[in-house]
């Protein structure tokens, strides 16, 4: 048996999988009829709790342990510092907005995510069999009590640097995100996110040959293809998102669903437009215009997440994914349509 195959047996084995194939877990697109098709054909099913209460988080694991063996990771970011506020830049970007959408009143950009430590806990009393963490790592104090519960910790990383610190911090495997990947970029932090920006097949080997624990794979893997060459290039498993977005299970608008069947790699780009965190989605014409130098810089987040809410609304209520948040990896055009229960 050859290297590749012996390190993704042994993963699987460890981890109950029966392919070395995660879901990963991607924010407002992991409903559990996704992870429960993920988990049926063996792999690993996912939650990405960023923007869930707690109840809604332990209502998510409910329904996938009801369909599945209840094999998933329930993953959540690691809050930033409190951005710095400024009205007057906000009033620009709040009307920059409403040539796109509705007119964005003044107080939505206080809207705050939902609690961290309130979500930390949910997560614990969920008691999933792995917890993955982006933007950074868990408080100690959080890996302890993952650890007294025999709940692994899965870090994701973007840099040789970050996979170092997650394994010194505990961390039972590490994500290596590439910058092939849709979503939000995992950096720790946040005002480097452009500037340290490696492709997969250069981070993976990297970090496989660094540290001492498993590699997932995570950036542009649609396909065996990649599966396979993600494999040899050290990881243990890897990590799909984009390539399930099309599944009918995963629920996503059909405009989006469409997008990203026609998407070429030079089709997306890395912007803060959406959220005011780096992350790769469809070039569309709110990103593009949102890149026009005569465009204002974009707020912090949580702000601008919060400012765009009311844009990204009209936008999934009209179809028109010329405005809409629609996270796409470089690897978009190779996603299925099929029903992740049969492919």
């Amino acid at each position: 048996m050859s290297a590749a195959l012996r390190r993704a047996e042994t993963f699987c084995s460890r981890f109950g999988l029966q392919v070395p194939i995660l879901l990963a877990p991607m924010a407002g697109a992991c409903p559990p009829a996704l992870s429960v098709a993920v988990a049926k054909a063996g792999g690993l099913g996912a939650c990405g709790a960023l923007l869930m209460r707690p109840d809604e988080i332990l209502a998510w694991a409910g329904a996938v342990r009801a369909g599945s063996n209840g094999a998933f990771q329930i993953n959540t970011w690691i809050p930033d510092p409190a951005p710095a506020r400024d009205p007057a830049h906000e009033a620009r970007v709040r009307d920059f907005l409403g040539r796109w959408g509705p007119e964005v009143p003044p107080e939505a950009a206080d809207a705050v995510p939902p609690d961290f430590d309130a979500q930390c806990r949910a997560i614990l009393e969920a008691g999933p069999f792995i917890v993955s963490s982006i933007m950074g790592l868990y408080p100690a104090s959080f890996v302890a009590a993952l650890k007294e519960r025999g709940i692994a910790w899965f870090a994701t990383v973007t840099t040789v640097a970050e996979a170092r610190a997650a394994e010194r911090a505990g961390a039972d495997a590490i994500v290596a995100q590439g910058s092939e990947a849709g979503g939000h970029r995992g950096s720790f932090d946040a005002g480097e996110a452009e500037r340290l920006q490696v492709g997969l097949f250069a981070l993976l080997p990297a970090v496989a040959d660094t540290v001492s624990i498993p590699v997932i794979a995570a950036g542009g893997i649609a396909d065996a293809r990649g599966v396979a060459a993600a494999l040899v290039l050290g990881a243990s498993a890897v990590q799909i998102g984009t390539g399930f977005l099309r599944c009918p299970e995963a629920g996503i608008h059909p405009a989006w669903a469409d997008a990203l069947a026609l998407t070429a790699p030079e089709d997306t780009s890395v912007t803060r437009a959406f959220s005011g965190r780096a992350g790769r989605s469809l070039a569309n014409g709110y990103v593009r215009a949102a890149a026009a130098a005569d465009a204002p810089a974009p707020a912090p987040y949580p702000v601008q997440r919060a400012l765009t809410a009311t844009m990204r609304a009209a936008a999934q209520k009209a179809g028109d994914v010329q405005r809409m948040q629609a996270w796409a990896g470089q690897s978009a055009r190779l996603a299925s349509g099929l029903s992740q229960a049969v492919r």
